[in-house]
């Protein structure tokens, strides 16, 4: 039973394919073979059904229900359940003692206190405060030297505007 055990992981092996007789297909690469010859091989796939727990299991339709009495990959899939079945009897869920934090913000009250004019894009605006530290001109900083502008246009044509010159 080892023995096939081992045998039946190992990605080398060589495995018939259930479309064409013909086709030796390496385990490893078995499963996208599958795929590809089913969609080559329509008449032979109409004949076939996949086992509902291998999905290289590739059985004729009228041995389906044997060979899912007997397949060796069923008594995985049912460990599998039980032993889901048992932790989740055993999981107890802990409440959660997360609280919210206490919330100091009140944006009304902080909107009805602005008396600065609204945000305009390009034009200088003062500070809110009142204190003679907070009226400071909050102009945009270019990055620049001095005597250095930013390009009107882009240095290059690009391919999609011809400018209207015919090529």
């Amino acid at each position: 039973m080892e023995e096939t055990y081992i045998d039946s992981l190992d990605p080398e092996k060589l495995l018939q394919c259930p479309y064409d007789k013909n086709h030796q297909i390496r385990a490893c690469r078995f499963p996208y073979h599958l795929i590809k010859c089913r969609k080559n091989h329509p008449d032979v796939a109409n004949k076939l059904a996949t086992c509902p727990f291998n999905a290289r299991h590739q059985v004729p339709r009228a041995e389906i229900s044997h060979h899912i009495s007997s397949c060796d990959d069923k008594s995985c899939i049912e460990q599998d359940v039980v032993n889901q079945t048992r932790n989740l009897g055993q999981e107890t869920l802990a409440e959660s003692t997360w609280q919210c934090p206490p919330c100091d913000e009140d944006w009304d009250k902080d909107l009805w206190e602005q008396t600065s004019t609204p945000f305009v894009w390009g034009t200088a605006n003062y500070c809110g405060n009142n204190s003679s530290a907070s009226n400071v001109v909050m102009e945009h900083k270019s990055n620049l030297a001095s005597g250095m502008r930013v390009p009107k246009s882009l240095p290059y044509v690009l391919p999609w505007k011809n400018n209207g010159n015919a090529q």
